[in-house]
């Protein structure tokens, strides 16, 4: 495991508020409110004047109005991709044993892997005045990024590591993951290894895996090849048909590096159905080191990612921000490991 990295960059210790809108806009705080709240009673001129301040600026509204809006939020939402992933359950088990010890409720969000999807949602959640956020990758619309560099609230990005968080960032390098994967098969030998992986687009930290192994691929001198991809979520059963639909495409192949333990965990169970002999006809190899990927047989090889350390360390970092303690380095590199299996 690499050290913890420190930054110094902070998110802004207050938030936008209502005043810095009209500012913005150039109108009175009364206007602005009028346009959020009742937008009929004010022109499409100065609605649009006042919707690009907001955007501007990042600007949401606080829906505890009144006497609430005073009151101190013990919410902590948390935004992850895929609810059918048992990666993120995983990871979500992790914050909220550590929020609910401390008497902090999550409220949790599912992007679906669209970007928009994730704004509506950042955008919705901070009107609840929490006391923090947890959000799940890096990778996020300009609007998300405004919000949340403008919430004036703790924020922890997750599940990968990057140099330039909005605030705090707990993960691990998926790149290196698929360097790690690519050099292990290449000193066992195979020498033609391909990627296997669905909403690439999407699931960009699975694109990382790949470059990963790609960059293992070409400073071995190896042949390299595009990832093969499908439209689709991750089961063991599309990857159980992946494994055959890349094996006719590709028959030259000796070796699959799939995207996640469920599609590699399907590969096995089909190859074994089939009569494919793994490793003797083709080497299986998948990532995050679930549970069952030591079960089957033959045993997978995968990377074993820590979910939960990374759903304790960000709920852990977010707390002592809010109690204005420190939290430590901004940046931790949780790391991971491979396990070597039967099935390379």
């Amino acid at each position: 495991m690499n050290p913890p990295i420190p930054l110094r960059r902070r998110v802004r210790t207050s938030a936008v508020t209502l005043k810095d809108v009209a500012e913005r806009a150039g109108v009175a705080p009364i206007t602005v409110s009028r346009a959020i709240n009742s937008p009929d009673s004010v022109s499409p001129s100065l609605r649009a004047l006042i919707d690009v301040a907001v955007a501007e600026l990042g600007y949401v509204p606080n829906r505890f109005a009144g006497a609430l809006a005073s009151a101190e939020s013990r919410i902590i939402p948390v935004i992850v991709p895929s609810l059918s992933n048992a990666v993120f359950i995983e990871v979500i088990e992790g914050i909220q044993a550590i929020l609910e010890a401390e008497g902090y409720q999550l409220l949790l969000g599912n992007t679906q892997y669209d970007l928009e999807r994730e704004t509506a949602l950042v955008s919705t959640l901070l009107g609840w005045s929490p006391a923090g956020i947890i959000v799940a990758g890096l990778r996020h619309a300009e609007r998300t990024r405004a919000l949340l560099r403008g919430c004036g609230r703790p924020v922890v990005e997750i599940m990968e590591l990057g140099t330039r968080p909005i605030d705090m960032n707990v993960g691990l390098s998926h790149s290196r993951a698929g360097t790690m994967m690519g050099e292990h098969l290449i000193a066992r030998g195979y020498r033609r290894i391909g990627f296997v992986g669905g909403w690439l687009d999407g699931d960009y930290r699975a694109m990382q895996r790949f470059r990963g192994l790609d960059r293992a691929l070409a400073a071995a001198g190896l042949e390299r090849r595009p990832p093969f991809t499908f439209a689709g979520g991750s089961s063991p059963e599309i990857g159980g048909d992946q494994l055959l639909a890349v094996m006719a495409q590709a028959p030259e192949l000796d070796a699959l590096f799939f995207a996640n333990d469920d599609l590699a965990v399907g590969a096995l169970l089909r190859a074994a159905h089939a009569g494919i002999a793994v490793p003797g006809r083709i080497a299986i190899a998948g990532f995050n080191g679930l549970g069952i990927s030591a079960l089957t047989r033959p045993s997978l090889t995968t990377i074993v990612s820590p979910r939960c350390l990374i759903g304790e360390t960000a709920a852990r970092k977010l707390l002592a921000r809010v109690a204005g303690t420190s939290s430590g380095p901004d940046r931790v590199d949780v790391g991971c490991h491979l396990a070597i299996r039967e099935s390379t």
